[in-house]
């Protein structure tokens, strides 16, 4: 990413503007002088992360000079993120810059005493909070993270030799593979990995560490930040004896303590040979939260986090004996205190693979995320192709790491599945209801983490077919539209001032009679919509199944990674945005895509 004054103010300006009110008086002054400069409109050369450099020198005033009230102010400002997570390795992340393990420049030459590979993708924010102290960063893109501007997870364009994006685990195959590259190329240096003791659960972690072994890497340092707990508390602490079967020597350290892990992270540098370093830390809860303000009313709870409690009446009302695994994603859900379940950790693979050989009888519940899913998309595959009553809880998360749009739809190409994005308790229990019918099929149900208020109508009376919202009118043949599962809850609101034809659907293949495709037929606009990727997704199937010409509106592409809200306006689906696209539906004639916002 090359970068100029200006790529740096179109991709930092409007996020800033956004949280100016979050900012102290101090901070406004520093990131206006900040983009003041950025308004000169120098060419800076090099990467974006270079260019960072370049302002933070134009404009030296340092507002902190304590990472730790850096990173705080950070997540203050964004009002989400990882940030106990970041706290607890941050004495590690110092070290790391005192020992010189941290270039200035990702792309430096391979000349430093060890490289450094970040498997904790989502502590980044450590980094940029300790480069700011140390004059390396300025303010501005700082107010921007998880806001579409500062990407909160490690990535090379902003100051790390290696990439992440969705997976835990992949840092130390990379890791590994630098490892492997650098001894083939007779490069005596070592690659020092940092991770969790929650990643270390891992599918991928154990195939890495039993790869290290058995090819001799004597060049690796893992670096793990034991504090106890994934997203959830573990299970049990970190095995001492399995690393140090696999990677030899294991020495402990206060993580705590910056000059602790100089110390021993330098003699173990020093020392010949791999070896894990582990450092005891603390961490409370998982993701940060802004506290609500004195008397704010209670604030919804997110879609997904009801499955806990249909889970419990679907039992009580069955009399089915439910057996439910998740990977560390159990609060999400809502599943404590409502109904029993296995947490695997953050072993997303193993949490499918429990349910291969229990009774058929047994309804398994396998509750995961858009992260973990599509990590386990081979075990997907066994399961639904061996397990009856199979139902996988897909959550789809709206948090920073943003995730794969398309992922809904590719679940749905797994072999015995159907997908459903259930938006009303009556939609899920008509969902569970309908397992029960066909055990044989796996009911995909994609759980919606966000907070809604749910549709004037829903799907439970056909949940394969469609329910109109909003009717249309004896003899209308102007404009439609055909919604999927979420897109429902945007739409309607956005709808309500037009008060086009609205037709919901719950199932991602949804099955119309022929009464129903006639009536579609004869609209002369037809917008379907779905907040997934239209690529292979719900309009595209209506176009395949049913022949109809209808304009596919989805998001394209990634999921941006920001809040929920800002991926919203970012893809076109704030409220004003979907109106405007849906005001195209009153002009006459089909065929050219409605004017973009």
């Amino acid at each position: 990413m090359t970068a100029t004054a200006a790529t740096l103010l179109d991709r930092f300006e409007q996020p800033a503007r956004l949280v100016m009110a979050r900012l102290t008086d101090e901070e406004r002054v520093v990131v206006e002088r900040e983009l003041a400069e950025l308004g000169q409109g120098r060419d800076y050369g090099g990467s974006a992360f270079a260019a960072l450099r370049a302002l933070a020198a134009a404009v030296p005033d340092r507002l902190y000079d304590d990472s730790a009230r850096v990173l705080l102010r950070m997540h203050e400002i964004a009002g989400s993120g990882n940030y106990q997570s970041c706290l607890s390795s941050l004495p590690t992340v110092r070290a790391c810059f005192d020992l010189g393990l941290v270039p200035d420049q990702p792309d430096d030459g391979d000349d430093g005493v060890a490289t450094l590979v970040v498997g904790r993708g989502h502590i980044a924010p450590s980094f940029y909070a300790e480069r700011y102290v140390r004059g390396g960063l300025p303010f501005l893109p700082l107010t921007t993270l998880h806001k579409d501007g500062l990407s909160g997870v490690v990535h090379r364009d902003w100051g790390f030799r290696n990439t992440m994006r969705y997976s835990l685990g992949v840092g130390l195959a990379q890791a590994v593979s630098l490892a492997l590259d650098l001894r083939r190329r007779g490069d005596r240096r070592k690659v020092v990995c940092l991770a969790g003791d929650g990643e270390l659960q891992e599918g991928v972690t154990f195939e890495c560490l039993r790869f290290a072994h058995e090819a001799g890497l004597d060049n690796l340092l893992l670096v793990v930040d034991a504090n106890g707990r994934g997203i959830e508390p573990l299970r049990a602490p970190v095995s001492r004896d399995y690393l140090a079967t696999y990677l030899g020597p294991i020495v402990e350290t206060d993580g705590r303590d910056p000059a602790a892990v100089h110390k021993t992270l330098q003699e173990l540098l020093d020392r010949p040979g791999s070896a894990v370093l582990l450092c005891r830390t603390r961490k409370e809860g998982h993701s940060f939260k802004l506290p609500a303000p004195p008397g704010a009313p209670p604030s919804r709870p997110s879609f997904a986090n009801t499955a806990g409690g249909q889970l419990a009446e679907f039992q009580r009302a069955t009399g089915r004996r439910l057996a439910v695994f998740t990977a560390d994603m159990a609060a999400r859900f809502g599943l404590p205190d409502r109904v029993g379940y296995e947490n695997v950790g953050l072993a997303e693979t193993l949490s499918v693979g429990l349910t291969l050989s229990l009774p058929e009888d047994v309804v398994k519940v396998v509750a995961t995320d858009g992260m973990y899913y599509m990590d386990s998309l081979s075990m997907l595959t066994e399961a639904t192709t061996s397990v009856r009553n199979l139902m996988v809880l897909a959550g789809r998360s709206w948090g920073a790491w943003g995730g794969a749009a398309n992922a809904v739809n590719l679940l749905d190409l797994v072999v015995g599945t159907r997908v459903y994005e259930p938006v009303t308790v009556a939609e899920f229990r008509a969902c569970a209801e309908r397992l029960l019918l066909e055990p044989d099929t796996a009911h995909v149900v994609s759980m919606i983490d966000a907070r809604f208020t749910e549709p004037a109508a829903d799907a439970a009376r056909d949940i394969d077919g469609g329910i109109w919202i909003t009717e249309p009118p004896p003899d209308h043949d102007g404009g439609a539209l055909v919604t999927f599962g979420y897109a429902t809850v945007l739409v309607q609101e956005a709808n309500r001032d037009l008060g086009l034809p609205h037709l919901h659907c719950a199932a991602l293949r949804p099955e119309f009679d022929t009464g129903l495709v006639d009536q579609l037929r004869r609209f002369r606009r037809l917008l379907s919509v779905e907040y997934n990727a239209p690529a292979g997704g719900f309009g595209e199937g209506l176009r395949a199944r049913y022949l109809l010409g209808n304009d596919v509106l989805g998001v394209e592409g990634d999921i941006h990674n920001c809040v929920h809200e800002g991926q919203l306006a970012r893809h076109g689906f704030a409220p004003a945005q979907l109106a405007a696209r849906l005001e195209a539906l009153t002009q006459e004639g089909r065929g050219h895509e409605p004017p973009r916002p």
